[in-house]
């Protein structure tokens, strides 16, 4: 075990200006050439405006080196007491302007451990929110530092930095960082101009904390290999660094391009209002972000409450195409919540479905592994606004690869809207036979829809025969014949017609003046309709 390194990945993150990098460099013993805003760009609009990588070692905790494999292999030591395992701790430290969203998304996706920094004369900010949302979803724990303690006022800075961890344990309460470690420090006493002597302040007590880190991944150094969230430095000879640009380095195979994509899909009960179909979103895989269009659908509504099923899309079953996503935070009578859950088909009110999708299809192609974490957002909303611009997060299940995805790949998902037309019986041709009309429009070809079945309000079961005449009307065959209360409700026309000669029959077929029935019987017409299915096919059930 001598030699062994443990490397865990920490994220800083926080509201620009809240000292994140300061913090990364008061902690830090080693830094990397993307360390401390050294980019000229940063030094020039004195914000981090990218990934930032820098670490610290310490010796490895007793239990950490318990749970080592004895023969995990060992792997020289550069710290200062070489052969003992080491903790290594790397930063990473992340943008604070709300306009970088994408890289700080970035950079939460490869971190084991988040460090949300808050300014502790300010407390939460809009990006601080924020960045407490993306950790909820790439990272499993977090410590909160409650930075710049000596900018309060001497005699009342206990009683401020008491007053903000209680302000963030409250803000902490309904996450799953319930209980979460906070810690008070001044990462850079007396702000950026103030000289290198001034030794930071509680950054010892923040080590300790770090060091109780549960979740790590493992590599060596020397590395013979690499993984997501490594940062790996690769010396190249005869090579002009300036013809080399930001791309993605991984295993073969391990990687596909793809056009659209079946997605899992969980709305991020900060953002207001709905997630509708047809709507675009700026959606990150991995390190990359472009925009596109959603469609989203369910379960059949007799499957809303099947077990989620969190790494795999089943292409063989049927789903519920959906106007929007549907919530509980929608609240009835909300724009468009009542005609979404009408047009899902839901007979119950309240009842949502445990798991939901979205096909995406991106405005240009991108590259990312299957299963990778996906998130929505708009960047387009006011950074100034206090509002959550995260929308949704979900995983990528399927890739849709082919360029003509729509002809090859779509007819295979079998996500159908379900169709309800209602009409009235008009009169009755014959104990088996009767005229239905405002079921469809005059320009309708109800030729298509000969054969579906139709339910009379009065029970029986009927099939559209023809249509009959030009304004939109048709014959409905009742193969079980009328019943009698049903003869008894529609008795005035029968007794018009007894009495009506041939000719005059005639004319009534014709659309000619004639008595209504006692009472409206109406009609019920449903049927699925499959979305992708390009001949439009209208199927029932059996």
């Amino acid at each position: 075990m001598a030699g062994v390194r443990v490397n865990v990945n920490v994220g800083v993150l926080g509201h620009i200006d809240s000292g994140k990098t300061a913090l990364a460099r008061a902690l830090s013993t080693t830094a990397s050439t993307a360390a401390f805003d050294k980019q000229p760009q940063s030094r020039e609009r004195g914000i981090t405006l990218d990934l930032g990588f820098s670490c610290f070692s310490v010796p490895l905790p007793a239990r950490l080196r318990s749970a080592l494999p004895t023969s995990h292999p060992a792997a020289p030591e550069t710290g200062p007491e070489p052969g003992e395992p080491q903790l290594q701790v790397t930063l990473v430290d992340c943008p604070g302007h709300a306009s970088l969203i994408r890289t700080i998304i970035g950079g939460a996706q490869i971190i084991d451990l988040m460090m949300l920094v808050i300014d502790v004369t300010k407390g939460m900010q809009t990006q601080s929110a924020e960045c407490l949302v993306i950790g909820q979803i790439a990272c499993q724990k977090l410590i909160v530092v409650l930075n710049k303690t000596d900018l309060l006022a001497e005699g009342k800075k206990q009683a401020a930095i008491e007053k903000m961890t209680k302000k963030m344990q409250k803000t902490l309460e309904n996450t799953k960082f319930r209980g979460a470690p906070i810690i008070s420090v001044a990462a850079k006493p007396g702000g950026p101009e103030a000289p290198e002597t001034e030794a930071p302040q509680g950054i010892s007590e923040l080590i300790e904390v770090v060091k109780k880190v549960k979740s790590m991944q493992m590599f060596h150094m020397p590395v013979t290999s690499a993984m997501q969230g490594d940062r790996l430095g690769i010396c190249v000879t005869q090579f002009d660094p300036k013809l080399l640009e930001r791309g993605l380095v991984c295993a073969p195979e391990s990687l596909h391009t793809v056009h659209a994509a079946i997605i899992s899909v969980e709305k991020i009960p900060y953002f207001r209002g709905p997630l509708q179909t047809k709507a675009k979103f700026h959606i990150t895989l991995g390190h990359e972000t472009v925009m596109g269009r959603l469609m989203f659908f369910s379960p059949a509504p007799d499957n809303f409450d099947h077990e989620p099923v969190l790494n795999t899309f089943d292409f063989s079953r049927e789903y519920l195409f959906q106007e929007q996503y549907l919530c509980k935070d929608l609240e009835p009578g909300s724009t468009g919540s009542d005609q979404a859950t009408e047009k899902a088909g839901q007979a119950t009110e309240g009842l949502y479905p445990r798991q939901q999708w979205a096909l995406v299809e991106f405005e240009k192609p991108i590259t990312c592994p299957r299963l990778c974490l996906v998130i929505g957002f708009r960047l387009n909303a006011d950074i100034h606004a206090n509002m959550c611009r995260l929308a949704f997060h979900g995983i990528l299940l399927h890739g849709l690869e082919d360029k003509n995805y729509t002809e090859s790949l779509l007819p295979k998902l079998r996500v159908y809207k379900l169709k309800h037309k209602h009409g009235f019986v008009e009169r009755v041709i014959d104990d088996y036979s009767v005229i239905g009309r405002s079921l469809f429009k005059k320009e309708t070809n109800i030729q298509l829809f000969v054969g579906l079945k139709v339910h009379l309000s009065t029970g029986e079961l009927g099939v559209i025969d023809s249509s009959f005449g030009q304004s939109g009307k048709f014959k409905i065959n009742i193969p079980g014949g009328l019943g009698p209360e049903s003869k008894k409700i529609l008795t005035p026309a029968l007794k018009k017609r007894s009495r009506a000669s041939k000719g005059e029959m005639a004319k009534q077929e014709e659309g000619a003046e004639r008595q209504e029935p006692a009472q409206h019987v109406t009609l019920s017409l449903s049927f699925k309709r499959y979305v992708f299915d390009t001949h439009k096919h209208m199927v029932q059930s059996p």
